[in-house]
């Protein structure tokens, strides 16, 4: 074993928040900071927006985990895409750019979650994007992120945007704005046809500052501990292992499903969980690993009958060259789509105060034998899910050893409300294709199919069929001191443990309504201010 010189700050994992981390800490040049990514630098297809059809599944750029078979999804193991490379899963993702609701954020702070109500990190939403529309007081014009309305066109878009006025949603061109109701061209995270990965846009600015280190292929192993205090990390890297000191903080970034593992691994968790392991137990916190939730999708499609106005027909043999040839000239095209060009947000029950479900719109659909091809006939797809399941699962270790994937068990469905919110959600998701707007383009109903009607039906086939959203988080959940299931303070530290913070999406106590990546980058900002606030402190 090996020791590095002392940093100031240790940041484990440049992902979605660990890229931001690193740019933030960074910034005072009296800072040491190092960064660790157990992923490569990057992949050669990564800045292409449709990269994400190849990277979901790609170990060279993705942990490719798994869950554990469970009776609610028919036995089945679901892939769990999660990023292996810097950016992490914004170097992977859909591209779909999605702040939430206020709900989400004023609900995290009556919690008891203090500086984490909307009013306080819309200023950190603002700071971290650049985007041209919307109100000025609501959207950023000059953070390092760029956002952009996707500028894919089709009479699919147009004829949905009339359906949805049909049966009551309007269309709303800022769902990211004052309110997030209505069908919506996507905001993504593309710019001039390129991805806008975190990795992007807030680290390769700045990798040239001399007391910023980056390493990758460096997989951590444990935190290092001397008593209740960590001092530092030990990880993988050049076939040797590492000591790395941290004279400051270290800040655990390393996701939903590899933070709660390496705080096991490190024994911080469940004494039986870690005792059954062989790990000593450093400090018990039974929230370690808990609390997980993700948006379970059910993904239903429709053949189209009028030619041209999905992919499949124009992405397809030479139309793909055709395609391939204007994204090299012009960057645009089929090549330069994000996973969904159109979303909605709907709410199923007209007494709610805000939409309950959301809707990604794609053009285009999938080869049922290898889901990541094109089929040859046209269609498009509609994935539907409850904004704010109340089903919660779990992951834990299963063994001592840091490169074994955890167990991830979702016990998707398990809570009533989720069941009923996403029946009601394709009911309405069929109503708004069936709108008279659609005729002419809308043909048969491939998926679910025209025959399964009743609520059994539906919910047997989403329970043999549907996967994830690729939005885990809260397995290190935020709380106040009450909460004997957090495992981080409302200032992003781990109970009972100085100086070390968890900062990614596995600090959420709920889901936020929609796609997690906006809110992932938020945390990487605020919790940046937090270690800094800190570190101003202890310089007295």
């Amino acid at each position: 074993m090996s020791s590095e010189p002392s940093y100031d700050f240790i940041v484990v994992g440049a992902g979605s928040a660990g890229c931001v981390l690193a740019n933030r800490l960074s910034a005072d040049p009296s800072h040491r900071v190092l960064l660790l990514e157990a992923g490569p630098a990057g992949h050669p297809l990564s800045r292409i927006p449709i990269s994400f059809g190849r990277l979901m599944d790609n170990p060279a750029a993705n942990w490719c985990y798994r869950s554990q078979p469970e009776d609610n999804t028919r036995g089945r193991p679901i892939p769990v895409p999660r990023g292996r490379v810097l950016g992490g899963s914004s170097t992977i993702n859909g591209l779909v750019f999605v702040r939430g609701q206020r709900l989400d954020y004023d609900t995290w702070a009556q919690l008891g979650n203090r500086g984490w109500s909307y009013d306080d990190v819309l200023p950190l939403f603002r700071r971290m994007e650049s985007f041209a529309a919307g109100e000025d007081d609501l959207r950023g014009r000059d953070g390092p992120l760029k956002v952009t309305v996707h500028p894919d066109r089709s009479p699919l878009y147009e004829a949905l945007f009339a359906a949805g006025e049909q049966i009551g949603v309007p269309h709303n061109p800022d769902y990211n704005g004052d309110s997030q109701e209505g069908v919506c061209k996507t905001q993504t995270t593309i710019s001039r046809g390129r991805r806008m990965s975190t990795a992007h846009c807030f680290l390769d600015p700045v990798r040239s500052r001399p007391n910023l280190e980056v390493r990758t292929g460096a997989l951590a192993r444990e935190l290092l501990l001397d008593g209740r205090t960590c001092v530092g990390v030990r990880f993988d890297h050049g076939g040797r292992s590492v000591t790395a000191r941290a004279r400051g903080e270290v800040v655990v970034s390393a996701g939903a499903v590899a933070s709660p593992q390496l705080l096991e691994l490190s024994g911080i968790g469940q004494p039986e969980v870690l005792r059954a392991h062989g790990i000593e137990v450093r400090h018990a916190l039974p929230g370690v690993g808990e609390n997980l939730r993700d948006h379970i999708t059910p993904r239903l499609m429709w053949r189209t009958v009028k030619p041209k106005v999905t992919y499949n027909d124009r992405a397809r043999g030479l139309g793909l060259v055709w395609h391939v040839l204007r994204y090299a000239v012009r960057r645009d095209g089929f090549l330069n789509l994000p996973s969904a060009p159109v979303v909605a947000f709907l709410r199923t029950r007209d007494e709610l105060a805000s939409p309950d479900i959301q809707l990604h719109f794609m053009p285009f659909i999938f080869n049922s034998v290898n889901k990541r091809d094109l089929a040859p006939t046209p269609g498009f797809s509609v994935s539907c899910y409850q904004l704010r399941p109340e089903s919660t699962g779990s992951i834990h270790i299963r063994s001592a050893e840091a490169r074994e994937h955890p167990a991830i068990h979702f016990n998707f469905l398990s809570d009533a409300l989720d069941r009923r919110t996403l029946i009601d959600g394709m009911r309405l998701t069929r109503k708004l294709v069936a709108a008279p707007a659609l005729d002419g383009i809308r043909g048969d109903e491939l998926r679910p199919g025209p025959g399964l009607t009743s609520d059994d039906e539906l919910l047997d086939w989403v329970r043999a069929t549907a996967e994830t959203a690729y939005h885990p988080v809260g397995t290190c959940k935020m709380g106040p001191d009450g909460d004997p299931m957090a495992v981080v303070d409302d200032r992003l530290r781990v109970r009972g443990i100085d100086r070390l913070r968890v900062a990614d999406g596995a600090i959420m106590p709920t889901l936020v309504s929609g796609n997690t990546n906006a809110a992932c980058i938020m945390i990487g900002e605020r919790a940046s201010d937090l270690v800094l606030e800190a570190a101003r402190a202890r310089r007295g």
